[in-house]
């Protein structure tokens, strides 16, 4: 007995075109090219949640690096006195005490000093 995959194909593509649509061009409307895209456009996604962790680390690093300056350390020199002092507090923690509560985050500089 032959088998005709009409309605599973259907259904598939119809899924495909879906997910595409805010393509441009053929990428949202012709099969063949939005597979293509789709496919493109999960890889992208795929690497770039992982880009977006290394942005966010790297933006508190920036502020972080900013608030000590501002106390007459460098970046580097304040982790490492965080951590010979064991002052458990992550770089997010540190980012948004530095941006938003000023004073605390210049007695923990002090403290560390």
């Amino acid at each position: 007995m032959r088998v005709k995959r009409a309605k599973n194909a259907r259904k598939k593509r119809k899924k495909i075109l879906k997910a595409n649509k805010g393509f441009l061009g053929l990428r949202k409307s012709c099969y063949k090219k939005a597979k293509e895209a789709f496919i493109k456009a999960g890889k992208y996604s795929y690497r770039d949640r992982k880009v977006k962790k290394r942005q966010i680390r790297r933006l508190w690093q920036i502020r972080i690096n900013n608030a000590a300056r501002e106390n007459d350390l460098s970046y580097s020199k304040f982790i490492k006195k965080l951590k010979d002092n064991k002052v458990e507090l992550d770089r997010k923690v540190l980012s948004q005490l530095a941006c938003d509560h000023k004073q605390v985050f210049d007695k923990i500089v002090e403290k560390v000093k």
